[in-house]
């Protein structure tokens, strides 16, 4: 048997209005068109499905049975219809996401409910793991999308670089956070919070001291940036961290925050990516996704961190 969507559509309208005119009419189709549909419809079946009598069309026992079977051909074919508009649409699919520790308690999920809050048919994996961990599982295409500290170019990943300014967090009664920026003779045997030896950031700050002959006073070592910024809050510290740790605390402390975070001189830049796979296409809600947090990522600055803490402290107008 061959027969078109628009004969089964003809046939059902046929049923439903009990005639060719009527149905031609709902399908905006000539006569003649409805009709041939239907003849060439029943020759394709081998049998008739209506008697001709006295110019109109009776339906034969056969007929009723058929349209069941053709209204669950159309209903499947509406539904699969449906869904494939919410893919196009980004509003259907699943997201696998793996970030490091930076962005996976604030950054991320904000991002994540940002763009799922009106997608309530996508399905979502956020993970957190280090940055090497990420870089493996995006190039096995475990995951959609990472967010990781940029790893060494390879074949199986595509890579969407960031050089993340890094800044001065401080406590905003220190005397230092009325200045418009900081420096190493500034902070000179201030106490500091630095993350662990090899780390990038603590390489680039040791030697921006050294430098400038500045002494760095380490007080505390540390893991990740945020436990730092807790250390800060409370006085007894200051720590120069990237754009992507300060715009995640501001997220995550949702009102008054007792840290100032100022521009440091000279610069220290923390190279993060958003990782894809590079071997495979991206579903249609990944590649809207990562066009998301790849705006997100290029928009981020001090100026707008510094702002958005002002307007959580200010208080609401009536």
């Amino acid at each position: 048997m061959n027969f078109t969507i628009r004969q089964l559509e003809a046939f059902r309208e046929v049923m439903r209005t009990g005639g060719i005119s009527e149905a031609s009419r709902v399908l905006n189709k000539t006569q003649p068109t409805v009709s041939a549909m239907i003849a060439s419809l029943e020759e394709a079946l081998h049998f008739k499905l209506f008697l001709r009598q006295k110019g109109r069309l009776v339906a034969r026992p056969e007929a009723y049975f058929f349209l069941d079977e053709v209204k669950s051909i159309l209903d499947r074919l509406d539904h699969s219809a449906r869904i494939m508009d919410q893919i196009k649409d980004s509003e259907r699919g699943s997201l696998k996401i793996a970030c490091l520790p930076a962005a996976a308690t604030h950054f991320l999920p904000h991002e994540l409910a940002v763009f799922l809050k009106d997608k309530p048919e996508v399905q979502a994996s956020l993970i957190m793991r280090s940055s090497t961990m990420i870089a493996d599982m995006v190039a096995s295409q475990q995951f959609d999308i990472g967010l990781a500290e940029t790893p060494q170019s390879r074949q199986t990943i595509k890579t969407t670089e960031f050089n993340v300014v890094g800044c001065c967090a401080i406590h905003a009664d220190d005397p230092l956070a009325n200045e418009p920026f900081l420096t190493p003779k500034l902070l000179s045997g201030r106490p500091a919070a630095l993350l662990f030896e090899d780390h990038e950031t603590a390489i680039q700050q040791r030697r921006c001291f050294a430098d400038a002959g500045s002494h760095l006073n380490q007080r505390f070592e540390l893991q990740t940036f945020q436990p730092a910024l807790e250390l800060v809050e409370n006085g007894l510290c200051y720590c120069l961290c990237d754009l992507l740790n300060a715009e995640t605390h501001r997220i995550g402390v949702r009102g008054k925050s007792n840290v100032r975070f100022l521009r440091f001189l000279p610069g220290i830049l923390s190279p993060i990516s958003i990782l894809e796979p590079a071997q495979r296409p991206q579903s249609v809600v990944a590649t809207a996704f990562a066009q998301q947090l790849i705006a997100r990522m290029s928009n981020l600055n001090l100026a707008q961190i510094n702002a958005a803490q002002a307007a959580q402290h200010s208080p609401q107008l009536i």
